[in-house]
Order: C-alpha cells, then structure tokens, then sequence
C-alpha cells in the first residue's frame, strides 16, 4: 500500500473576509474530490483571509501513480484560477 500526502499553500489577494475565503475554498476541495476522488481539508492558516494550506491524501499500490495523481492536483488546482498557488509538497509513504 502506498500513501500520498500533498500539501498546497494557497494565496487570496482578492479576499477581504473569512466568508469569502471559505467560499473559494469550498469551491476548489468540491471540485479536486469530484475530478479525482481524493480526500481534501483545509489544514492550515484557517484564521488567515488571504492565505490557506489545502491536505490532500490518496492510497493506491503504485508509487508512480499515486505522484502523478497529486502532481495532476496540483496542476488541476492551479489552472482554476480561484486563488495564487504557493509552494506544495508531495510525500509518498510506503508500507
């Protein structure tokens, strides 16, 4: 079994609020765990309005396949457009 953990700062210049940040938030967890079927929460940052830190994790028996699917988030997230993508770190655990 393999373990992918993919964590990506986030950054909301627009944002003026809490509310407005949960909103772009909720819209892009909805729409990373419809399209890839992977778990997301919001684990960092939460009393920030322009910032955020989005966990994403997915299991499968492939390495190589459980990277390529977090890279694809990565890109998937970014390419939305609803918030400036900071740095993001993939870790592949094994058992």
């Amino acid at each position: 079994m393999v373990v992918g953990v993919l964590k990506i700062a986030l950054i909301l210049p627009e944002n003026h609020s809490l509310k407005g940040k949960r909103s772009v938030l909720r819209k892009i967890q909805s729409r990373v765990s419809h399209r890839f079927n992977i778990s997301v929460t919001e684990c960092g940052d939460q009393d920030l309005w322009q910032r955020a830190l989005l966990g994403f994790g997915v299991v499968g028996s492939n390495a190589r396949i459980v990277e390529a699917t977090l890279r694809q988030v990565v890109e998937f997230v970014d390419r939305l457009g609803l918030a400036e993508l900071g740095e993001s770190d993939i870790r592949i655990l094994h058992e």
